[in-house]
């Protein structure tokens, strides 16, 4: 069990327009990370009350 724990990673998506930190997400590492969650996701950012494109962020 703990050998799956050690294939994700927890990180950020910061929205592109605002520059907030509105989502804490974990992904998959192993392998490497998957193109669509590089390019970016279409969450809600309650600050503009709108979809926007939010981008991974390692703190």
């Amino acid at each position: 069990m703990a050998k799956r724990a050690m294939d994700r990673e927890y990180v950020w998506l910061q929205c592109t327009e605002s520059g907030d930190l509105n989502y804490r997400t974990n992904i998959r590492v192993k392998g490497g990370i998957d193109e669509k969650i590089k390019e970016g996701l279409q969450k809600y950012s309650p600050r503009l009350r709108k979809h926007t494109l939010h981008k991974i962020k390692r703190k």
